[in-house]
Formats: structure tokens, sequence, C-alpha cells
């Protein structure tokens, strides 16, 4: 008990107990970041679609079948995608560690402005990541005429759909990762 002005007063003993009750938050959201994260890069890692594809060029004339494949490592935006995916997952789980280890917000507020600025920066990977892949996957979904390209979705359902669920999981990532920014900067800012 603190004495102020004769007064006797337990306000360190409440601020430190708040300070306690931070942490478990930030370990879930850096538990859930890597959750959504991990399961986004396997998702996407796994998924490929084979199958033999019949296309008629002029009516009179047979159609021809020829095999086509649809995979992640075709396309350099959807290996952005996984290879983001898989750094935040790698980051949240050592932040994570780290989090339980210190069970929070200690007096050393540098160590927490290192983690929330790698937190940002992780942020910013994630979003683009996501909005790279997701402006792919409307392509293959919609083609464009004025290019040229087909709908691809239209022959590879089962990928497209795996790949959308995965996008789905990666900006639910993404917005943990956004959480914890916000989250380590009110607790700064509190300090």
């Amino acid at each position: 008990m603190q004495q102020i002005n004769g007064v006797g007063t337990n306000i360190k003993a409440w601020e430190s107990g708040r300070r306690r009750l931070r942490w478990p938050f930030d370990a879930v959201l850096r538990f859930l970041g890597l959750v959504f994260t991990l399961v986004a890069a396997v998702v996407v890692g796994a998924d490929n679609e084979s199958k033999i594809i019949s296309v008629t060029l002029i009516k009179s004339l047979p159609p021809i079948h020829f095999y086509a494949s649809a995979k992640w490592q075709y396309l350099s935006a959807f290996k952005y995608f996984v290879v983001s995916n898989c750094l935040a997952c790698a980051y949240a789980a050592v932040s994570l560690v780290y989090s339980v280890a210190t069970k929070g917000y200690k007096d050393n507020p540098m160590k927490w402005m290192l983690l929330m600025t790698i937190d940002l920066i992780m942020v910013g990977l994630l979003f683009s990541a996501d909005g790279a892949a997701a402006a792919i996957g409307v392509i293959g979904r919609d083609g464009n005429s004025h290019m040229q390209w087909i709908k691809v979705c239209g022959f590879f359902e089962g990928y497209c759909h795996h790949f959308t669920a995965a996008l789905v999981v990666s900006i639910a990532g993404s917005v943990m990762f956004l959480c914890l920014v916000v989250f380590s900067a009110l607790n700064l800012y509190k300090k």
C-alpha cells in the first residue's frame, strides 16, 4: 500500500494487475494470427487440380482434348501469398513464445515497440499479398475479355473454391495482426 498525502492507496497494485491482464489478449491474438496464416498457407500450398479439358475450335471438327493443371506455383501473386503467410506464421510463433514468456507488457516498452513495428510490417505484408492474390483470383473467376483471358475457375472449380477459402482465412489473419498493432499502440499510449 502506498501513502499519498498521508492517505493509503492501492493504485500501484491495481495498475500492475491491469498490466498482467493485458498479456493473455496479446497471446490470443498472436495465436489466432498464427493459426489463420498457417491454414491459409497450407490450403493454397496443397491446392492443385488437374483434368482433361475439351476445347472446340470449329463446330464441324471434333473437340481437342488436352491435360491441364492449376497450381499455386504457376502465378507469382500466389507464390507471394504463400510466402507471406509462411513468414507471418513463423513470426507469430516466435512472438507468441516471447509474449507468453514475458507475460505481457513489462517496464521496457522498447521491446514491445519493436514487436509492434514488426506486427505493422506483417500487416502490410499480409494485406498486400491478399490484395495481389485476390486480383488474380478475380481475373481467374471472371476472365478479361480485353486481354482475351478466359475464365479459369470454370475449368478448375475446386481449386478456385479452396483458394477463396484460403484468402478469407488469410484476411482474418491480417486482421489479427492489425488488432495486435492497435492493441500494442493503445497499451504503449496508456503507459
